[in-house]
């Protein structure tokens, strides 16, 4: 994470590291370019030493490391600027660590860098994430490709809440979905089909989670 904001970069760490992820803190461009880029950058681009969008730019000419900008910069002009630069996504602050994390699981599965789980068993439902097959107590269940998209998501995190941002990025490819009422509506005739309606937890405030309990 590259980020000058103590007060940003003290939010996000522990968040971050909720999630599952180790963090690297560094304030400047200079230690940006210094650091071990890791599988990811988070990239501020207003640095007290240099532009971001240089920084971005040299990361990329030597290496594929994905980066997600992440900036008060939320003009248009800006978001084509750091996208053009080498950026893989682009996050305007003030931003939902949600969403934030939302984005780095897309970018992270969009490197490969982030494999789901082909197959995941809970109780008598079994989901084939790349068969694309669900059954419970071994007989087929039939789901719209929206409905799959939805369980297969919370199947690949298993155990784990995954922000309804994430459910919308993956199903949707929008987050701007995670507020509608379409994704309660698809849940819900989820959980009618599969006749476990337990499995598919609400974390209220948050989004879901697959699980036996």
């Amino acid at each position: 994470m590259v980020e000058d904001d103590l007060d940003i970069a003290n939010a996000l760490i522990p968040a971050l590291r909720r999630y599952g992820l180790m963090v690297t803190h560094v304030r400047t461009a200079a230690d940006a370019l210094a650091a071990d880029p890791g599988d990811l950058v988070l990239l501020d681009l207003g640095l007290p030493d240099g532009d971001g969008i240089n920084v971005c730019r040299q990361i990329r000419s030597v290496s594929d490391v994905p980066v997600i900008a992440v900036t008060a910069r939320g003009e248009a002009a800006d978001r084509v600027r750091g996208l053009r630069s080498g950026a893989d996504d682009y996050v305007v602050k003030p931003f939902a660590i949600s969403e934030l994390l939302a984005r780095i699981d897309a970018v992270l599965r969009r490197t490969g860098l982030l494999q789901p789980r082909p197959r995941v068993t809970v109780g008598d439902l079994t989901v084939d994430i790349e068969a694309r097959t669900v059954q419970v107590a071994d007989k087929p269940i039939s789901l719209t490709r929206k409905e799959f998209d939805v369980l297969a998501v919370l199947a690949a995190h298993h155990g784990r809440v995954v922000p309804r941002e994430q459910v919308a990025l993956y199903a949707w490819q929008s987050v701007f979905e995670a507020s509608s009422r379409t994704m309660d509506v698809h849940v819900a005739s989820l959980r009618a089909k599969l006749g476990r309606p337990e499995l598919v937890q609400t974390i209220r405030g948050v989004g879901y989670r697959l699980g036996s309990d």
